[in-house]
């Protein structure tokens, strides 16, 4: 019975560490804010402005799944706490299985609500727009774009989120060379900020007859979707559109009709597109959609005055300039470049097993102890 008595020191020692989660995983601040959403809701004419009270709903909903997800961890504590003492008292260990399981799911979930406190960004509880490019290479390159689209959206996948296409180029032969998809879900943008910039592959290419080690890049731009309430002037003359067939992925009226739309905002050259309606005024909606949200992000991450101070945006996709290296050969590695976090099991990093990567980066971020170049 020695790891009954183990578990329950456990769970003594993990039970100030809950109570400190609470102050910052659900400040009084927060509870406040959730009873007077309540009242608002209960108030006459409360639907009376719709996008209004849309926006009161989602964020009621995102406070009361905050208040739901800390109940559940001390209910855990709780439930854990005394499946031991019953356990001792009548000498069963039986259920020795049941609460190593719950001890592993209470730890898991309080490391995640910590992670939740760090998101204080002003737009890390919004939806991401996360783009993926191929830099030079071709057919390499292109590959290595579409195992980094599969690895996000397996990850999308495996933490609740939901994803949609917004845009797909496949490429010449093998792979993408470009595609954009909206993950959507509370703090989707605040977890994958950490994940902006150029990746690194180091394998031998199975494109290559002779089996020859080659280093391909792909970059990964990451912004928030902005809501419609925030303004972001952009003039019409400014935009110059073009429409044409869908194609690739989601595509299921391909060559019909020239139904998806691609928007350039010509002082700066960024290029949006937009594949998944059949409608093309719905199409040009979400790229403008995604334009402001890609204007507004460079705008205050350059820290400028207003939009029309951006006067151009160019990523270089090349050695140098990424943040995190991907060796499948001689030795199997992945490693940030800005946490020093590492990870061997290249298989379950391509399978979407990306935390590690990301819980550095956002401690890293809070405490500001990152790695020197």
């Amino acid at each position: 019975m020695i790891e009954f008595e183990e578990y329950k020191g456990k769970l003594n020692d993990l039970k100030p560490k809950l109570e400190e989660l609470r102050a910052a995983f659900l400040p009084q601040s927060l509870l406040d804010e959730l009873e007077r959403l309540h009242a608002m809701a209960e108030a006459p004419g409360f639907w009376d402005d719709p996008a209004r009270s849309q926006k009161a709903v989602m964020r009621t909903k995102a406070l009361e799944s905050k208040v739901e997800k800390f109940n559940a961890m001390t209910s855990s504590w709780d439930d854990l706490m005394t499946i031991c003492e019953m356990a001792l008292e009548e000498n069963d260990d039986s259920m020795l299985d049941e609460l190593t399981e719950g001890y592993k799911h209470l730890e898991t979930a309080m490391e995640e609500a910590r992670l939740e406190t760090l998101l204080r960004g002003e737009y890390d509880g919004n939806n991401a727009l996360v783009s993926f490019q191929a830099g030079a290479g071709g057919t390499e390159a292109q590959d290595w774009c579409q195992m980094l689209y599969r690895m996000y959206t397996r990850w999308a996948e495996a933490h609740g989120f939901t994803y949609k296409i917004m845009d797909y180029l496949e490429g010449d032969e093998a792979g993408l060379k470009s595609a954009s998809i909206m993950v959507e879900g509370m703090n989707a943008y605040g977890f994958l900020k950490s994940e902006n910039g150029v990746h690194r592959l180091v394998r031998i290419s199975p494109f290559d007859a002779n089996a020859r080690r080659q280093t391909s890049f792909a970059a990964v731009e990451v912004i928030p979707e902005i809501t419609d309430d925030v303004e972001v002037e952009i003039r019409q003359e400014d935009i110059e559109m073009q429409v044409y067939r869908s194609s690739g992925a989601g595509g299921q009226h391909i060559n019909k009709t020239s139904s998806a739309v691609r928007l350039i905002h010509k002082p700066t050259g960024i290029v949006v597109s937009c594949q998944t309606q059949r409608d093309q005024f719905q199409n040009r909606e979400n790229c403008m959609r995604m334009l402001r949200s890609k204007l507004l992000e460079i705008k205050e991450r350059e820290h400028l005055d207003k939009i029309s101070d951006i006067k151009g945006v160019q990523q270089k996709i090349e050695w140098g300039s990424q943040i995190r290296n991907y060796v499948f050969m001689p030795y199997t590695l992945a490693k940030d470049t800005r946490t020093g976090y590492e990870c061997t099991n290249i298989n379950a990093v391509m399978d979407g097993d990306i935390d590690g990567f990301i819980n550095a980066y956002l401690t890293c971020a809070a405490t500001g102890n990152w790695v020197t170049k």
